[in-house]
């Protein structure tokens, strides 16, 4: 499988963290990639962005119009919003582009995974199912793919992982309670998660950014440090 292709943010300075960005359905890399200045980091955080592109597919709730998407929606009741085939698909291929930094030379504790929507159904997926440890995971305005068969497949690398969950109070498009949902299963699970909620809709807004390169600096400037 070829390696995603991704909007590639690097810092003025070397290299020594990533953050990997999953958008969310329709978009594209470049939707997210404005938010890094947003976000202030310090500028010796030598946080390197990376905000891959998903497929082209069609996408069933959208009249089979071809669109970016991490999977097929073919309804959108939640219990069987995402298809589980195309999320497995899906984070079989971010887990390669997060496999070639470590072997690049990035230590897995430096790398933070991100995803919005869609892209925070995957990051979820991941985080319970990775071999090796992360040093922190957000899911931003999202839900979890199976959450069924969580217990039977999580493994421990990430169960002390800081897992930032961020979801608006207004959201039509995921309902708050599905964001509550994936927090109460994974809690529930031994994962270390935190809930943040804004009256917000199916977006960010500024006090989600800023918790959001809070979240980035405590565990990155950290991460490098030991």
């Amino acid at each position: 499988m070829a390696l995603l292709p991704f909007v590639d943010v690097k810092p003025n300075g070397p290299v020594k963290a990533a953050v990997v960005w999953l958008h969310g359905l329709g978009d594209s890399g470049h939707g997210f990639a404005p938010i890094v200045p947003e976000l202030r980091l310090p500028t010796d955080a030598g946080i390197r962005f990376l905000f891959p592109h998903a497929p082209e597919r069609p996408v069933t709730v959208n009249a089979g119009m071809r669109m970016r998407a991490w999977y097929d929606i073919k309804t959108m009741d939640l219990a069987h919003r995402a298809d589980e085939t195309g999320v497995r698909e899906s984070a079989v291929a971010v887990q390669q582009l997060l496999d070639k930094l470590i072997a690049d030379g990035l230590n897995s504790e430096q790398i933070v995974l991100a995803g919005f929507s869609q892209g925070g159904v995957i990051a979820l997926h991941l985080l319970a199912r990775l071999p090796y440890k992360l040093a922190g995971v957000m899911a931003l305005s999202t839900y979890m793919c199976a959450p069924d068969k969580l217990a039977a497949e999580a493994t421990n690398s990430n169960k002390a992982t800081p897992v930032f969950i961020g979801h608006g109070s207004q959201d039509p498009v995921v309902p708050l309670a599905a964001g509550q949902q994936a927090f109460h299963a994974l809690k529930n699970q031994g994962f270390n998660v935190s809930w943040h909620d804004y009256r917000m809709e199916h977006s960010v807004c500024a006090q989600e950014v800023a918790d959001i390169s809070s979240f980035l600096q405590r565990r990155l400037m950290q991460a490098k440090d030991n």
